[in-house]
């Protein structure tokens, strides 16, 4: 199959032989791309297609021959129409595009164009030993073009976007007569008006953009006015400064996403090389932003995140979705190439949940604790640059490896319990107290293919432990839960160091092990802990006292992977609970991290049953 031409097929299902889960990106459905393709993005149309850009080529990223395309599905994105160019492979680098839908029905596609066909620019050394930049698709001119026949085709002329300079503009090495920017996610429309962000960038070197911030292009007639050159725009915020990081934070702020709220307020997130995500909200309509803060829980704790898009929606119900890494902190924060390493796991992607509350200042966005979303088998594969689409109920993301891009029909019941988390039984295989009980038997995690190549079939099962509990002492070395047998097979749950658990995983060919954040335990309190071994992204997580385990400072990851040929949890034929342990259920599945909160929640029922 020859990937440098396009291809316009059905979706394929390239989930293995054993086992069938909706978050593993082979499952998902493909775009169709020369080779490199980035931000899949999607707005649908009026006469009901789906209408999705894409930046694509023969090469690799920054490469010569970059060019826009755009591309129909009917079918919500499992096959799609021919492609339409929006700029022409033989023309100077057209990149980065992002859409915006009038109430007519017409289509703006903007994205960046090297329309001076500049070839080289300054950089810094020592990152470019001569000091020039070759890769030339973030910078020249930003500008757009329309669609009104749902996207079939698009204007033959293309529009500049006037940007006013801001101090980043003015000191990069041209002093803003030549312009370093880019755009990501999605245009919005509000009160009438239509908004474009941008990120600008003041220079090239390691990690390649080497400062950035954002702003937004507003046109306050662009759905009014039939006459593309008529169309007239402004740069926000006011000022000669963009949306920069928190006080004390680095120079690279970029990626905005923004999401309109209930009350008019915007909010935005991005990322920065600082180990979290940013925000920030406006409440004059772009033309002034809040102090930047790094992005919370609910329950006040950092959400860590690298150098990866994170973008927020607001859903149809008026709630909001999140996609981001969930790992990072100060190790992305302390390392000497932190713009560099800052870039490196994107996979999985894990998603949170908000809903809005009240605040002195207006709304603001409360965030659930994370979920796994998407993942895939490598852990080298990155995921960045997703859209949402909701269609009949249904949530769909889409996602790129800058390769492969794809669109995945995620699970409503994962989704909808990030707002609402709902305790199951389904999967119950055991509930039990203090003492000795038979052991059931656990999920078998690989198996033998039938396949003619007689290789490895991943069940894509899982296995969960919740447990309430009272520690009369937190110290190392105390066995909750176990079931050896005379091999050493089996599973351990116990304290650990620094006032945490941890659980080993021994099938007699691996030994796997993961621990909790230290300082979790407290020597006569009553704790809840759930532990979840998940043998689709193989990855063990835990969730304590309705928090999800995030590494703190301890950690750049706090949740773990286990060994993908794991065969199982089966050891001896009892299961050994410890006189601390209240109740204990096991379950032969992975449960949700929402699961685990709802768990949390009923614990005064759980208990006096």
């Amino acid at each position: 199959m020859n990937r440098r031409t396009f291809i316009f097929l059905p979706g394929l299902a390239l989930a293995q032989e054993g086992g069938l889960d909706s978050r593993e990106i082979g499952r998902g459905s493909l775009i169709p791309d020369e080779y490199y393709a980035d931000q899949p993005y999607v707005v649908k149309t009026n006469d009901g297609a789906w209408l999705c850009v894409i930046t694509t080529g023969s090469g690799h990223e920054g490469e010569g021959g970059q060019h826009v395309v755009s591309m129909r599905s009917t079918d919500r994105g499992k096959t799609w129409e021919k492609a339409v160019d929006v700029e022409p492979a033989k023309g100077p680098e057209a990149s980065y595009a992002v859409m915006l839908k009038a109430p007519s029905g017409r289509v703006f596609v903007f994205y960046n164009h090297n329309t001076d066909n500049i070839r080289e620019v300054i950089g810094d050394k020592p990152a470019y030993k001569d000091g020039l930049v070759k890769r030339v698709d973030s910078l020249g001119h930003f500008v757009f073009k329309y669609s009104d026949d749902h996207g079939r085709s698009w204007s033959a002329q293309r529009y500049e976007i006037p940007q006013r300079d801001f101090e980043i503009d003015r000191k990069n090495p041209y002093g803003g007569k030549i312009k370093f920017f880019w755009t990501v996610g999605k245009a919005f429309a509000h009160k009438g008006a239509g908004y474009v962000p941008l990120h600008k960038v003041g220079g090239f070197g390691e990690g390649f953009f080497t400062s950035s911030e954002g702003v937004l292009l507003r046109s306050g007639n662009i759905f009014t006015e039939r006459d593309a050159t008529k169309i007239t725009w402004s740069t926000l915020p006011e000022g000669e400064i963009g949306i920069r990081t928190p006080a004390g934070g680095g120079t690279i702020a970029e990626e905005q996403s923004f999401s309109v709220m209930s009350d008019g307020s915007i909010f935005c997130v991005f990322r920065t090389i600082d180990g979290y995500s940013a925000c920030t909200y406006s409440r004059d309509d772009g033309r002034s932003w809040e102090p930047s803060q790094y992005m919370r829980f609910a329950t006040g704790r950092l959400m860590k995140h690298p150098r990866a898009a994170n973008f927020a929606w607001r859903c149809e119900n008026g709630k909001y979705l999140y996609w981001f890494h969930n790992h990072g902190g100060r190790f992305i924060r302390e390392h000497p190439q932190q713009r560099s390493i800052a870039y490196n796991d994107r996979n999985p992607v894990w998603l949170s949940g908000g809903v809005e509350a009240d605040s002195p200042k207006g709304k603001v966005i409360q965030w659930s604790e994370p979920e796994i979303g998407l993942y895939d088998d490598d852990p080298m594969v990155r995921m960045s640059y997703p859209d949402l689409v909701e269609e009949g109920g249904e949530y769909y993301l889409t996602e790129t490896q800058k390769d492969i891009a794809r669109v995945h029909k995620m699970d409503r019941r994962l989704i909808e319990g990030l707002w609402e988390p709902v305790a199951s039984n389904d999967g119950l295989l055991l509930r039990a107290a203090s003492g000795s009980v038979a052991a059931p038997e656990f999920p078998i995690f690989v198996k033998r293919s039938r396949r003619a190549d007689y290789g490895t079939d991943h069940t894509r099962a899982g296995v969960s432990f919740d447990l309430f509990f009272r520690l009369e002492d937190t110290a190392a070395g105390l066995t909750l839960v176990d079931n050896p047998d005379s091999a050493g097979r089996g599973f351990a749950i116990r304290t650990a160091r620094g006032n945490s658990l941890e659980i080993t995983l021994h099938d007699g060919r691996t030994q796997n092990r993961w621990s909790s954040d230290e300082g979790v335990l407290t020597a006569g309190k009553l704790h809840h802990a759930v532990i979840v071994v998940d043998a689709g992204p193989n990855v063990i997580s835990f969730v304590v006292d309705g928090k999800f385990n995030d590494g703190l400072e301890q950690k750049q990851f706090g949740w773990g992977r286990f060994h993908p040929s794991l065969h199982s949890l089966n050891g001896g034929a009892r299961l050994r609970v410890g006189g601390m342990v209240k109740r204990l259920l096991v379950y032969g599945r992975a449960l949700r991290t929402s699961e685990a909160i709802a768990s949390w929640r009923g614990r005064d029922k759980a208990l006096a049953e």
